[in-house]
């Protein structure tokens, strides 16, 4: 093998077919449940995962892998004969992800070249360019081209949600125990987008379809310029649905992936949203 091996870690939401079809390398963060820790995506399963929410009184907490978890699939990658490596992790802003990946990547230095990327996003807004990156190595693309690539597709990324449930941000102390009653008495959807490489508010609306209909117009503004495009969802009972009306507004295939335990320890169960890049 020469081609370049692309990496990144488990909080990219894609669907394991996509993973192994593309032989993308994931480095998984930690997921702790009070004294208990799992190995994202190996240890615990996403829905494994949204059992342990129903019945748990607290958040669970993640930690980002350790560089030597990044350094074996280095030296993996490097034992392999690649000819370099890109790894493209979640947001800098939200984990420390990024330090354990370029501390990994100075370590093999002699060894293989290694370009770590900060996507400034996470989820399958991260996923998205991913799969770009590995599209291009399997079309011979350098470190170089797929870095720049990715760096440039990552400014043009979009990633927006609808909440279902208040819970979580009462757990993790961001609003009241009042204010969580109130909210899903009146059936409050808070709505959030990723800017500048954190999770901001972006509003909020009354009933899960006002808020599904929120991400459809989105969806449907931008569409002319949208070239690709993906739906995320934490355990949806009314993804299909939701994705044909998303899919019959763009030209592009829709992938679809579950929400997992990085990003749904703070989401919630029932999150869903939409992930595009645009042209310009």
């Amino acid at each position: 093998m020469t081609s370049v091996k692309i990496i990144t870690d488990s909080s990219c939401d894609l669907p394991q077919n996509i993973v192994d079809d593309l032989d993308i390398g994931i480095v998984p963060l930690k997921i702790r449940f009070g004294s208990k820790e799992f190995v994202d995506r190996f240890e615990l399963s996403t829905d494994s995962f949204w059992e342990r929410c129903k019945v748990s009184q607290e958040l669970p907490s993640t930690a980002a892998p350790s560089p030597g978890a990044f350094e074996e699939m280095y030296r993996q990658a490097a034992n392999d004969g690649r000819s370099g490596i890109v790894t493209i992790v979640l947001s800098g802003s939200l984990s420390a992800t990024i330090e354990a990946a370029e501390a990994a990547a100075r370590a093999v230095v002699d060894l293989i070249d290694v370009t770590v990327i900060d996507s400034r996003t996470v989820t399958l807004g991260l996923g998205s360019l991913v799969v770009q990156a590995a599209e291009a190595s399997m079309q011979g693309q350098s470190v170089l081209e797929i870095s720049t690539m990715v760096s440039e597709a990552a400014t043009k990324t979009q990633v927006h949600a609808a909440l279902d449930t208040l819970e979580n941000l009462r757990k993790n102390g961001r609003i009241g125990a009042a204010q969580s009653f109130l909210g899903s008495v009146l059936s409050i959807k808070p709505l959030i987008e990723v800017r500048n490489g954190v999770v901001e508010p972006a509003g909020k609306q009354r009933t899960r379809s006002k808020a599904m209909a929120h991400l459809i117009n989105l969806v449907a503004e931008n569409a002319p310029q949208i070239e690709r495009i993906s739906i995320m969802h934490a355990a949806c009972d009314d993804i299909d649905a939701f994705t044909s009306q998303v899919q019959s507004l763009v030209t592009s295939t829709v992938i679809i992936g579950e929400i997992g335990p990085v990003v749904g320890a703070h989401a919630g169960l029932g999150t869903i949203g939409v992930v595009f890049q645009t042209k310009n």
